[in-house]
């Protein structure tokens, strides 16, 4: 974390010089996370600011920001993509995504005086600080929740209790998943929250629920990985606790959960699976995905959703997939009651348009090229869901883990979202999804960008089969 300390500093003191601040920031778990660090941190600071959310950061919003004309612009877990867009902006960025190597795009009314226009943009330097420009993988080394608290380490307080919000970020972006556990930068900040007492970390079980779900439904609605005989057979699942002997409620009559197991509990289950799945001809590193470092909250109510970072990312996902990011905004910020509850209930509506989504892609079914494999959902499935769906086709085998993934959905607003993810090992072997969706986007008309392992965008609609032969351009190119 030491050398991105000197820049965020620089950061930090030009936001403690302005008056008035916009936080710009995504929708996403991360985007949230990093919006309520950059708001706690100005507020404690005691400097004036507002808050918007986007999907994505087109010109429309940037025209809206510009009209509001504050002292300063904060795009936090976004902005990097576009900072050609947005030069002509006093701003600051705290983002993780690929950084835009484009040319200045120069507003039409200052055209007429080029010169002019570029002699004030060398006086000006958007300071942006990204993992990238430091030569490290946004997609694993620091989250845009991540990057917003290092600076939020400098503005006035040390704001260590942020950091819990850092790495809810981080593993809202799955950033875990690669190595089972946060690496990188998000190392750093993970061990600084465990040195002040708001972050605790152990390995245990990485199965979604292990808070909030009975154990018979957290087993059974496992399914990264599947588990035969017990994904989405909650009658088997029962089977086998009767037959290890671990009863399903404690002495009070309630229902148990995960955490509430023994740990010779736990050992019986697991060592079952384990043996399950490799009687069943399952890789090794199939089953090694089982375990792994999950991060707790002490501060947080046991058995709520905000006591296990990726129940509390999944919380925050729900309010931003469902237009509410200002409700996951409340929760970062410290409402425990109303926003909570209401959160709660957007969650529960969340799995179901998950499932159905899932159910969906398996019925049009995915079609496989040579080079890539792509779905088209039409407006079947939720724009706002469209990434976790794609990732999903990949977790539970949906989809072949050996060519990297494209959904399409239409955004009801003459545009199709197009979301893209691989396999690590695609990754390591050179495959660099944020360049070849934005190249490729951009040749249709469209506009993308992200990290080399998941990215996104939008083209416009009927540009499908034509931004698909560009990508497959794109990745022969890189062969």
């Amino acid at each position: 974390m030491r050398e991105y300390l000197s820049l965020a500093k620089k950061i930090s003191e030009i936001i403690l010089s302005s008056k008035e601040i916009i936080v710009v920031s995504h929708i996403d778990a991360d985007g949230i996370s990093a919006a309520g660090i950059a708001s706690s941190s100005l507020e404690r600071a005691g400097i004036e600011h507002k808050v918007l959310f986007t999907k994505q950061l087109d010109s429309n919003m940037l025209n809206k920001i510009k009209d509001m004309n504050p002292d300063l612009v904060w795009f936090t877990d976004l902005g990097s993509g576009q900072v050609h867009e947005i030069l002509d902006m006093k701003a600051v960025i705290t983002d993780h995504h690929f950084p835009s190597n484009l040319n200045p795009n120069i507003p039409l009314e200052k055209r007429k005086n080029i010169l002019e226009f570029l002699d004030s943009m060398s006086k000006r330097e958007i300071y942006q600080l990204n993992p990238h420009l430091f030569g490290k993988d946004g997609a694993l080394d620091i989250s845009g929740a991540g990057v917003t608290y290092i600076v939020s380490r400098e503005l006035k307080y040390f704001n260590y209790d942020l950091s819990k919000y850092a790495i809810v970020g981080a593993v809202g972006d799955l950033q875990d998943n690669a190595y089972l556990k946060l690496i990188g930068t998000n190392r750093y900040i993970l061990k600084e929250g465990e040195e002040y007492g708001f972050i605790r970390s152990t390995i245990d079980i990485r199965l979604f629920g292990r808070e909030t779900r009975p154990l018979p439904k957290f087993l059974s609605y496992s399914n990264d990985p599947l588990i035969p005989g017990i994904t989405n057979d909650e009658r088997g699942v029962l089977k086998l606790l009767d037959e290890l002997g671990i009863p399903i409620y404690d002495d009070n009559g309630k229902e148990r959960t995960w955490v509430d197991l023994s740990i010779e509990e736990k050992r019986k289950i697991l060592s079952h699976i384990v043996i399950r799945l490799l009687t069943m001809g399952f890789d090794s590193i199939y089953v090694t995905r089982l375990i792994g470092e999950v991060y707790l909250f002490p501060d947080e109510k046991k058995y709520s959703h905000l006591s296990d970072a990726k129940e509390f990312a999944t919380l925050l996902n729900s309010c931003g997939r469902y237009n509410r990011p200002e409700l996951g905004l409340k929760i970062v910020k410290g409402d425990r009651e109303d926003a909570v509850r209401e959160s709660v209930e957007m969650l529960k509506n969340h799995k179901k348009v998950i499932i159905d989504s899932i159910n969906y892609v398996r019925e049009i079914g995915i079609i496989k090229e040579k080079h890539y494999q792509y779905f088209d959902a039409g407006s079947k499935i939720p724009d706002t869901v469209l990434g976790t769906i794609v990732n999903m086709t990949l977790s539970i085998n949906l989809a072949d883990q050996n060519l990297p993934i494209f959904g399409f959905v239409d955004d009801g607003n003459g545009m199709i979202k197009v979301s893209a993810r691989a396999s690590r090992n695609l990754i390591e072997k050179g495959l660099d999804l944020s360049k070849i969706l934005s190249e490729a986007a951009r040749s249709v008309g469209g506009y993308g960008g992200g990290h080399n392992i998941a990215a996104g965008g939008s083209i416009p609609k009927g540009t499908q089969l034509e931004f698909l032969k560009a990508v497959e351009r794109l990745i022969l190119k890189g062969e």
